[in-house]
């Protein structure tokens, strides 16, 4: 039996005080093995998070089937007040985990990171001086990784084919892409070529990067929940994160870019030294949430129009016009011969 009407009936949602989210699926189900450093490496990464992120930050944690120890220190955020949602589940996988936190909101920005990622400062502000600059942008990584260069790209390759303002220039940080392939248990990873020169796109006083990965990466709000009513059915691996966070964002016309800098490391599932030190030298952020940073809208390409760019990717990034292209935008010709190389993909 019911008794009077609910109060809340009919009225609206209050707007909450946030324009990005940060969602973290998180599956650690036990402390043996593979997963032996991993709640350490997940603290690292929390508080770094906790750190570095302006108070205009909605920090949602997904718990996908970890253990007791998991559970109780998500909550212990929680109630602190040190993050505003966490969600607990049983493994269902990282994308689905994902689409957990992406329903219900409506952000225009939103980050989605491995529970293995360090945040150094400003890592957000250098994201926002992307997607401002670059209106068409859809995807920014704060890790660049060069041998992405190809990897839906072209919009741009082709937009600026014969400008000056696309060239190959010096890696902004060298030391980070070589943190990154040991990170990965691949120490030879990149050649000396990826790791000395980067493809850039510079305009309106910002330089980034063609070449970006996804273990960490701050994507318009429009493109995720365009693809969170679907379902995946892989429980990890790169195939599920190609069709359900790269595909979408491309297949919507947006561009896909990295900071010129290093903003964020993947610390992997072993501790080492050299995280503790990078800890100490993160500084609590005092930068000033400016307000919701522009994020232009832009029109789903034709199929026409897909057919036709489709068409001319392939031609200008085949076998016999790439080696030319890479050289008009910079590289020597044994430079050519390293990022042409596909050892140690």
């Amino acid at each position: 039996m019911r008794v009077g009407v609910n109060p809340t009936k009919n009225s609206k949602n209050q707007e909450l005080d946030y324009y990005h989210q940060v969602i973290i699926p998180i599956y650690i189900p036990e402390e043996e093995g593979y997963f032996e450093d991993n709640f350490t490496i997940l603290t690292y990464c929390i508080d770094s998070l906790l750190t570095t992120a302006h108070d205009k930050t909605y920090i949602t944690l997904v718990n996908n089937g970890s253990c007791k120890k998991v559970q109780v220190y998500l909550d212990e955020l929680l109630e602190a007040g040190s993050v505003q949602e966490v969600i607990h589940s049983h493994n269902i996988g990282k994308i689905n985990a994902i689409f957990k936190g992406v329903v219900g909101h409506n952000f225009p920005l939103i980050t989605i990171a491995d529970a293995d990622v360090l945040f150094l400062n400003r890592w957000q502000q250098a994201s926002y001086d992307v997607f401002k600059a670059f209106p068409r942008t859809g995807f920014v990584s704060t890790t660049p990784n060069p041998k992405l260069y190809k990897y839906h790209t072209f919009p741009i390759v082709f937009k600026y084919l014969f400008s000056k303002k696309l060239r190959f220039e010096r890696s902004g940080n060298s030391e980070a892409l070589t943190a990154f392939a040991k990170s990965i248990g691949n120490p030879s990873f990149f050649t000396n070529s990826h790791l000395e020169k980067v493809l850039t796109i510079t305009d309106n006083n910002c330089k980034a990067v063609l070449g970006a990965g996804h273990f960490v990466a701050t994507y318009r709000g429009a493109i995720l929940k365009q693809v969170a009513n679907q379902y995946s059915n892989y429980k990890l691996g790169a195939k599920a994160v190609r069709v359900f966070l790269d595909k979408p964002a491309a297949n919507m016309g947006y561009w896909r870019l990295a900071t010129y800098d290093n903003y964020t490391y993947h610390l992997g599932n072993k501790i080492e030294s050299w995280m503790v030190k990078k800890i100490e030298n993160i500084k609590k952020s005092k930068d000033i949430p400016e307000p919701t940073p522009l994020v232009a809208t832009t029109l789903s390409p034709s199929t026409v129009t897909k057919m036709k760019r489709l068409f001319i990717e392939k031609l200008v990034f085949s076998s016999f016009l790439l080696p030319f292209l890479l050289k008009y935008k910079g590289l020597k010709k044994n430079e050519v011969k390293n990022y042409l190389a596909r050892i140690n993909d």
